[in-house]
């Protein structure tokens, strides 16, 4: 799964995804956890930056709290999930970030590492988005991020990642057009590993708040 990610220099988002709404204002953010809102990319006549909450709430949910277990969504399985099948069809957006975590169990202990592209400050993870109204007509607008069967990187501390796409398929992602069965099947793929490089951080990762540059450098494992 991917529990945790980063996305530095928010305002270069503009330029990277060709967004026709650059904004400004956004910070860094090194530890982005579950229920926070990021920014996310969908194709509104255009690519647009939109705040979302991370924890898909579907439009038909009781209550928001389902949004808890729908961080990630699997690729295997998405077209046949009641909670995902209908938004592959045009609900699909981009997830803009540096790097994500994973931690890999050695003994009683688990071991944060931080995975990221080399030589990519910003890159997409594949996601979906819904739009749900609370009780008190607040309409909540959150996403979660499609993983996969792990590269041979990954692979050596957990059993998935997240999708990252190709910079040429991303705007193949998030267009409105609908995608058939092969067009998934090219897209929601491993990561070349080649590409990407992993390293051991420190626990303070696990605590959310700390949200500090810190928590992305590489420490020395005795």
């Amino acid at each position: 799964m991917c529990g945790r990610y980063s996305l530095l220099c928010i305002d270069d988002l503009g330029k990277r995804f060709r967004v026709t709404n650059p904004v400004i204002g956004f910070r860094s953010h090194f530890n982005i956890a579950p229920t926070s809102e990021q920014p996310v990319i969908v194709n509104d006549n255009g690519n647009t930056i939109v705040r979302m909450r991370w924890g898909l709430i579907p439009s038909w949910a009781k209550d928001s709290t389902i949004g808890q277990r729908l961080i990630n969504a699997r690729a295997e399985t998405i077209v046949e999930k009641p909670a995902f099948q209908s938004l592959v069809k045009n609900h699909r957006c981009l997830v803009p970030a540096s790097g994500f975590f994973e931690w890999k169990k050695e003994g009683v202990h688990k071991i944060p590492y931080y995975i990221r592209l080399i030589g990519e400050s910003q890159f997409s993870f594949a996601g979906l988005f819904d739009s749900w109204k609370a009780p008190d007509n607040t309409i909540i607008r959150s996403y979660t991020i499609i993983t996969t069967q792990p590269n041979e990187l990954v692979a050596r501390v957990h059993n998935r990642m997240p999708v990252i796409l190709l910079k040429e398929y991303e705007d193949r992602w998030v267009t409105p057009i609908p995608l058939n069965p092969s067009d998934l099947s090219a897209l929601l793929v491993p990561y070349p590993n080649n590409a990407m490089e992993m390293y051991p951080v420190s626990d303070r990762v696990n605590a959310p708040s700390n949200d500090t540059p810190d928590v992305i450098e590489p420490v020395e494992r005795l």
